[in-house]
């Protein structure tokens, strides 16, 4: 079965470390926000956990399409990976909204646009992997997930754009001249941490699900 390339375990180190300085900066160096005081470090992780979440689905959605245009398992593999590791992020992503939410406005939960949204996204990829589940047939497993993975990347616009669409409590999307140069590098730094920890997990996953699907064809010929 092989053993997991170096590279991964680089990567793995990488983003630990990544996070480990990204979090210190985060918490010790920048300065905490005027209006919110330090319930404001929590973006640190929100944010970036939700940009790290969308990227997943998006991937998700990518390998959903190759694998019904090319009916490669890998492409099955590397959506199902994605799609666990995104579930992870995307429940960071509302815990830690909760958590900015109490201070904030009061409640740990309001059925607001944004978080309604944001937690249909999880309902819908958690739905995914249980759909996984319902069929001992690789390819027809697959097919069903794929076709689910891919209707469900539409609710990532869809999260995304609830706090234009509607009216909410949540604020609007950041952009660079929103917030200050300090805040932004931050976000960033952290960004790329998050990412490379997905990267690590997925890989990860992804050579998991390859082992599971090697032990499946061996009991199939045993049998």
């Amino acid at each position: 079965m092989g053993r997991s390339s170096p590279l991964v375990g680089w990567l793995g180190g990488a983003a630990l470390t990544l996070m480990l300085i990204g979090s210190a900066i985060g918490l010790f160096f920048v300065a905490a926000d005027a209006e919110q005081g330090e319930v404001q470090r929590l973006m640190y992780v929100h944010v970036p956990a939700a940009w790290t979440a969308f990227v997943a689905f998006f991937l998700v959605f990518i390998g959903s399409v190759l694998y019904l245009v090319q009916r490669d398992p890998r492409a099955d593999r590397f959506a199902a990976a994605c799609a666990e590791v995104g579930v992870v992020f995307i429940a960071l992503t509302l815990a830690t909204g909760m958590l900015w939410g109490k201070p904030t406005w009061g409640v740990w939960w309001t059925w607001d646009p944004r978080l309604t949204t944001t937690a249909l996204l999880l309902a819908v990829f958690v739905g995914y992997l249980a759909i996984r589940g319902f069929s001992d047939d690789p390819d027809r497993r697959a097919r069903w997930s794929a076709v689910v993975g891919i209707l469900g990347f539409i609710q990532v616009p869809i999260v995304y754009l609830s706090v234009v669409w509607w009216r909410t409590l949540h604020q609007p999307p950041s952009s660079p001249r929103s917030v200050s140069s300090e805040i932004l590098w931050t976000w960033m730094l952290n960004f790329l941490a998050f990412l490379l920890v997905f990267s690590y997990l997925a890989a990860r996953r992804a050579r998991l699900a390859r082992i599971e699907a090697e032990l499946e064809t061996r009991q199939a010929y045993d049998v």
